[in-house]
């Protein structure tokens, strides 16, 4: 995909979605950590189903840290991996409070050492709360960044460097949701619905769906 095609997608995107954001719910800096390492192996709708309570009766980390295991599992284990999840959130509640003043640090380093915390999970937190132009590359976005030819790559961090390098600096802060949501919602794992699909002239997948004819860009 040439400079002028990835211009040309990602201004389509933003004209059908122009301020995208995550769709995890929350309310803080720290909800939104909690709830993107809730988050990993589950879907948005079933995080955002345990949370709501959760963050209802224990919105900081000194309360969830009150809770202890016993008292969060509840709140959780409707989620994929939950025990595990557990034990890291606590542990990141204490780490922050131990070491961060109860705040959630603006620093990949940082962040990547609380428990639970990987690149992804920093970047959608670097992205989504402090405003910085990163990409958290998920199943969604490593498919379409492969799929349409966009930023092609065998591992979620080779994706997540072209992508730096190939999409267009306007749209670098927006990027991450807008491809997401794309793959969640159209560009789907099992059945892409390319007749949907407002890039679909754009994209070099040569098994698409009934996709309309080719459209020169704008």
């Amino acid at each position: 995909m040439d400079r002028i095609q990835r211009q040309e997608l990602f201004a389509r995107l933003r004209a059908a979605n122009p301020e995208p954001t995550t769709e995890l719910a929350y309310a803080s800096t720290f909800q939104l950590l909690i709830a993107v390492i809730l988050s990993a192996q589950a879907t948005d709708k079933s995080v955002n189903l345990a949370t709501r309570q959760l963050f209802a009766d224990a919105p900081t980390p000194q309360a969830i840290l009150a809770l202890g295991e016993s008292g969060l599992i509840p709140y959780l284990n409707r989620i994929g991996l939950y025990q595990g999840k557990t034990r890291n959130i606590l542990a990141t509640c204490r780490q922050l409070l131990e070491q961060h003043g109860g705040e959630v640090p603006h620093s990949r380093t940082a962040l990547e050492a609380l428990p639970g915390v990987g690149r992804k999970t920093a970047n959608v937190v670097l992205n989504t709360a402090f405003g910085e132009a990163t990409i958290a590359v998920d199943t969604h976005i490593f498919r379409v960044a492969n799929r349409t030819g966009l930023a092609p790559g065998k591992t979620p961090l080779a994706v997540e460097r072209e992508l730096l390098q190939a999409v267009p600096e306007e749209f670098l802060h927006a990027a991450h949701h807008w491809l997401i949501l794309h793959g969640r919602y159209v560009c789907k794992a099992r059945k892409p619905d390319c007749r949907r699909c407002s890039i679909a002239d754009l994209c070099a997948y040569p098994e698409k769906t009934g996709a309309p004819p080719a459209s020169p860009p704008r």
